[in-house]
């Protein structure tokens, strides 16, 4: 068994990050000052062309696959083995009515054939819109979702009309933008929302963050056995028997973890305790 000690795990090397809209602001200090890496960033590929969140251009692939597709485009281009790239999702939260940002920092290394991600899920977002034909309910809407340091977008008539103006960050931006766009509407209104691209948007930015310093957590815990980055959970096992009746449930009895360099696995009861509330039990409380 090695001895494992706290260590810089890429000190030195290369880190490619291919990003349009600045992300390496919220990347850089965390991926920097743990892991010992020099981040560069790679601007020779349109990521917009991969999907944008004002629906101008759809994204065909999954948030996962999206980040892939970026790491892969900036392996290719920079030459560097190391990629990272991060992606993220907007929408409702699946229980309750709030806006829900999901932010997903992924790591691929290609000479070890290692992927790890960093995923952080919060409310905090200002993902709004409003669809309006004064100008004064505009400028109560912009100052409600933290303008100007948040941009805005802003339409014609509805939410997918194809004439779009992007990055509008200033009053006196807005109201030209605001003006051609009600000069362009045959309804008299006029679609604005936020900016949800991290350059515009520093409560993005700061969720990004959170995501790198959820991937760094994973990739500082090593594998007791060889010292492999990257040892964590890789499964739940079901089955906390009731306290009661004692029948297995659907509650977490143990986690697995397990190294992707050595196969070294290790279990763990779940931390709760070794049995589960009978208000869990199906037999007890059906």
């Amino acid at each position: 068994m090695c001895e494992i000690v706290e260590k810089q795990i890429y000190k030195s090397r290369k880190i490619v990050l291919l990003t349009k809209h600045k992300k390496d602001r919220a990347i850089r200090p965390i991926l920097e000052k743990a892991t010992g890496c020099s981040l560069i960033v790679e601007t020779g590929f349109d990521t917009d062309k991969l999907g944008t969140f004002s629906r101008d251009i759809k994204r065909p692939k999954s948030q996962l696959d999206t980040a892939r597709l970026k790491i892969k485009k900036g392996l290719q281009l920079s030459k560097a083995c190391i990629g990272i790239a991060s992606e993220g999702s907007f929408g409702s939260h699946p229980y309750m009515p709030v806006p829900w940002n999901v932010e997903l920092v992924l790591l691929y290394d290609e000479k070890e054939n290692f992927e790890m991600s960093g995923i952080y899920e919060s409310s905090d977002t200002n993902l709004d819109h409003l669809l309006t034909g004064s100008f004064e309910e505009a400028l109560t809407f912009v100052k409600k979702i933290g303008f100007p340091q948040h941009y805005i977008i802003i339409r014609p008539e509805d939410s997918e009309n194809n004439k779009i103006i992007k990055g509008v960050n200033n009053y006196e931006r807005l109201k030209e933008a605001y003006e051609w766009c009600y000069s362009k509407s045959c309804s008299g209104k006029v679609f604005i929302e936020t900016d949800m691209r991290a350059h515009a948007n520093p409560t993005r930015m700061k969720n990004i963050a959170k995501a790198a310093e959820d991937l760094i957590s994973k990739l500082m815990s090593f594998c007791p056995n060889c010292g492999a980055a990257g040892f964590i959970i890789t499964e739940r096992v079901r089955g906390l028997p009731c306290e009661l009746c004692g029948l297995p449930g659907e509650m977490v009895l143990k986690n697995i973890s397990k190294c992707y360099k050595c196969s070294h696995t290790q279990e763990q009861l779940y931390p709760n305790g070794r049995t589960a509330s009978a208000q869990y039990c199906n037999f007890c409380n059906p």
